[in-house]
């Protein structure tokens, strides 16, 4: 009989896809910078500008993750345009009421709570860990989905805060802006540097910038994609177990799901693409169906869910 996983399990799990995902990112970014460069030049000449590039950009993304540990929730909730709210507002009580109940069955504090102006129907969470924990919910999903349903989401949410899928989330999505910075840079490096194309050494330094170029874009492109859809699907079946098992209540995450399916996209998670991993549904337009989607399909959640 095979044991079912515990919290501990999926906590351990993912320390370890953490790990995983800290030593994935340099090494395939090493990895692209030396083979585009390859194309251009020797393999041992490839290698120094390997590391001449791999170092600086090290350097940047090490101090870029120490900022992104200490500030990463404010930055997604401040991208988010989310603006907390409290308990003393007669408004939210629902909400308060849903929170703090979903926190005590579940174990643990009560997070900090945010409301996305947004009729969209979506929400995530993020933080360090759970006792600085935040969940941030639309304007939409308050009002469209009733006091079960409410729950249920909630519940999915304090799922990933307390498998520590938020830690993950938070150093993914400001983990990866700092390449995509560092693209942007060398694009405009490229475009309006004076690279005279008769003298030979600036020649070469423009083909090496363009071919560094090339490595970063395909990183963010397809290589992060990859690597975050890796982990994320997972996650997403494990916080709705959790979710239903916290509530006692499968269905009501299942209609949750069913109406966020129906308005899940939200104006200000659609302009990033990394936010989409941290949201209980994917927050964009769909792109080619389900292939690129951080979310599994969500019938197939919903129908988890009703076998439970």
């Amino acid at each position: 009989m095979i044991k079912p996983k515990t919290v501990y399990d999926h906590i351990r799990s993912n320390n370890i896809k953490t790990a995983i995902l800290v030593a994935m990112f340099p090494i395939s970014f090493i990895a692209l910078i030396f083979l585009f460069c390859w194309i251009i030049m020797p393999a041992n000449d490839a290698l120094n500008t390997t590391i001449q590039v791999a170092i600086p950009t090290f350097i940047v993304c090490a101090i870029w993750m120490l900022i992104s540990w200490a500030f990463g929730d404010s930055m997604m909730l401040s991208g988010a345009g989310a603006t907390q709210i409290h308990d003393n507002n007669p408004q939210y009580k629902k909400v308060f009421r849903a929170v703090e109940n979903v926190a005590l069955a579940a174990g643990l504090p009560t997070p900090r709570v945010y409301i996305i102006e947004d009729d969209g129907l979506n929400a995530f969470a993020t933080g360090r860990s759970p006792k600085d924990a935040s969940v941030a919910l639309t304007r939409g999903i308050i009002n469209k989905l009733d006091d079960l349903e409410l729950q249920g989401v909630i519940a999915h949410e304090m799922s990933h805060i307390g498998n520590r899928d938020i830690r993950l989330d938070m150093l993914l999505i400001t983990g990866v802006g700092v390449t995509v910075f560092a693209a942007d840079v060398l694009a405009r490096t490229i475009v309006y540097g004076n690279h005279d194309r008769d003298d030979n050494g600036k020649n070469n330094t423009a083909a090496v910038l363009m071919m560094v170029w090339l490595a970063f874009t395909v990183f963010n492109c397809i290589v992060s994609p990859l690597l975050q859809l890796a982990v994320s699907r997972k996650r997403e079946f494990a916080a709705d177990a959790c979710g239903a098992q916290i509530t006692r209540n499968p269905q009501g995450l299942a209609n949750a799901l069913r109406k966020i399916s129906e308005a899940p996209v939200v104006k200000s998670l659609s302009k990033s693409k990394s936010m989409a991993i941290a949201c209980i549904a994917e927050p964009r337009k769909a792109f080619m169906g389900d292939l690129f989607s951080t979310h599994p399909n969500t019938k197939e959640r919903i129908k988890r869910l009703e076998s439970m």
